[in-house]
């Protein structure tokens, strides 16, 4: 059961928004004055066409219709030039702030304990930094720049419209009620069926990662085709959002009757004015001008409520994670880092369900001590509760009741940087990441020299594999790269968990994926690895078991058999059956 991660308020968002675009405030500012430039350029169009009205209606010479003709081409190309520039200038400041809330939203979602992220399904981060950041993204490069020009011409039109007569800006009020209803209808409307957009996406997110990742269970379990129909499902409830079509239908057709309304308005008032003398023709047709080109503005301004709506919904997700704990700061200048001595490992009394409602327990009161420098294996069959078992001293997962203590200092107590520091868990599922090798093992170790990284391949014997590839350690591997078998890949994450030096180290059936050709291979990196660290393996292999200084053997969450290689396979009991029966298939 995922517990989805928290979504921002609207007053915590525009918050968040006015703090991210404060680190930019002079290129804001600087943005501001520019678009104003281009939009007075712009609306200096029509009076200069009233200007020239005047004096074809006066009989003027035509060279008089020189200067407002030479004056509308300035104008123009002013406006254009200056609207490029400030559009510019917005994108960027608005890309620049994007980016820094990225890096900011990626900061404090990695600095989280594990079992938050565990908790809210991988779906979830996932659609918040891919999904809702890229619907950001789009409204920023297309409808933002729009929009605020948008604003500035509406606001100076209304100025220009009130300065020729009063009496105009109130004719072009008479469509603002239609206006403001529609919008507000489609506002009240819309914000819920947005989020609830967004929060399908995140569950068809969630149903394919876990699809994806678990595909080769599925395919084992022949359950493809009730994959593939959850799979369906959840995109087409993710798309099939009608209500959200119908909104969108009205609000348009509504806004077409605003301007009908008030066009009709100015040109009765102008037709009034002028017939007695108030206006002068040119001034009517200015004010004419003034409202027709008040249509784009405002259908731009309004029409682009709808896809401000949805990236509103997708900035509010993405602000949300900002309400977690943030990471901590240690100043601009990090401390020697000195690697964690071995430490003591206590569960007393631990109990764990996946599903409360189930009444069956993961782990069923399991104790177990793990003392300094020793290394205890845990094997049993599956379900049994091993891997559990690993993710709660990593601090994954929490314990529902008892302790997990790290030289006495319950983990969930640690500040999640001093828990990744000194407790390092490396699983059967590894990823390289994209990047030369070196590149994926200094992501774990920022200070590992090129020296240091050999002498670690040489010390869990990586050196000949690693020296055989296309550029040694400099060759590019994960997506579009080199590609490494499963069995390198678990060495190369071997190979991070030697050069992140923590004292506590968990390998959760970490050589699994050996064929008989390499099996003893890595797990002879793994021991090279474990030495001078507490160690807990999860053993896929009773031989790499045998090589523990201790064995504990669960079944059904609990620990059923505790000792050395010998003393349990000379007993009778659960581990001595498992041996024998490793013995008969090798």
């Amino acid at each position: 059961m995922t517990s989805p991660l928290p979504v921002a308020s609207p007053r915590d968002t525009a918050r968040t928004t006015l703090r991210l675009l404060a680190r930019h405030r002079v290129r804001l500012a600087a943005t501001v004055l520019v678009l104003l430039a281009a939009t007075a350029c712009a609306l200096a169009v029509p009076a200069l066409l009233g200007t020239m009205v005047d004096a074809v209606a006066d009989g003027r010479p035509w060279s008089g219709l020189l200067r407002p003709a030479g004056g509308i081409v300035a104008a123009t190309g002013a406006g254009v030039a200056l609207g490029w520039w400030g559009q510019l200038l917005l994108a960027r400041t608005a890309q620049d702030t994007l980016a820094g809330l990225r890096e900011d939203v990626f900061a404090t979602a990695v600095a989280q304990p594990a079992s938050v992220l565990e908790r809210a399904g991988s779906g979830d981060l996932v659609s918040r930094v891919a999904g809702d950041a890229e619907a950001v993204n789009t409204v920023i490069g297309k409808v933002l720049p729009a929009t605020v020009s948008a604003l500035f011409t509406i606001a100076l039109t209304l100025v220009g419209i009130g300065a020729i007569d009063v009496r105009f800006a109130l004719a072009v009020l008479v469509a603002t009620p239609v206006q403001y209803l529609a919008l507000r209808r489609f506002l009240a409307r819309s914000g819920p069926v947005y989020r609830a957009a967004r929060q399908a996406e995140a569950a068809r997110g969630q149903c394919v990662v876990e699809s994806l990742t678990g595909a080769d269970t599925v395919a084992a379990l022949r359950a493809q085709d009730r994959h593939t129909a959850a799979v369906a499902a959840s995109s087409e409830h993710a798309i099939g959002f009608e209500r959200a079509v119908r909104l969108r239908t009205t609000f348009y057709g509504l806004l077409n009757l605003a301007e009908f309304i008030g066009l009709a308005a100015v040109l009765a008032t102008g037709y009034h004015l002028v017939g007695g003398g108030a206006v002068t023709l040119g001034a009517a047709t200015a004010a004419a001008l003034y409202f027709h080109r008040l249509f784009d503005p405002i259908g731009v301004l309004l029409s682009g409520v709808d896809e401000l709506q949805d990236a509103g919904a997708g900035l509010a997700r993405l602000t949300g994670i900002l309400s977690l704990p943030a990471p901590a700061h240690h100043g601009s200048v990090p401390a020697p880092r000195t690697p964690p001595a071995p430490g003591r490992i206590v569960l007393d009394q631990v109990s764990y369900a996946y599903d409360h409602g189930s009444g069956r327990r993961a782990l069923d009161a399991v104790s177990l001590t793990v003392e300094p420098g020793e290394t205890v294996a845990v094997v049993g069959a599956s379900g049994a509760g091993k891997t559990t078992l690993a993710k709660i001293l990593a601090g994954v997962l929490p314990a529902d009741s008892g302790r997990v203590l790290l030289d006495g200092v319950p983990v969930a107590d640690l500040p999640v940087d001093t828990l990744r520091r000194r407790i390092v868990l490396v699983s059967q599922e590894v990823h390289v990441f994209d990047g030369t090798v070196a590149e994926d093992l200094r992501l774990f170790a920022p200070e590992a020299t090129d020296t240091g990284i050999r002498a670690a391949a040489a010390r869990l014997g990586a050196t000949e594999w690693l020296d055989a590839l296309p550029e040694g350690i400099g060759t590019r591997v994960g997506a579009g790269g080199h590609a490494l078998t499963a069995a390198r890949a678990q060495h190369l994450a071997l190979l991070r968990l030697a050069l992140a030096d923590p004292g506590v180290a968990l390998l959760d059936e970490a050589t699994a994926e050996a064929g008989t050709g390499e099996a003893e291979l890595l797990e002879n990196a793994a021991a090279a690895a474990l030495a001078g660290r507490t160690g807990v393996v999860i053993a896929h292999r009773l031989s790499q078991a045998a090589r523990a200084d201790r064995i504990v053997v669960m079944d059904a969450g609990r620990i059923v058999q505790s000792g050395t290689h010998t003393e349990l396979a000379a007993a009778e009991g659960p581990y001595a059956r498992l041996w024998e029966a490793w013995n008969r298939a090798r």
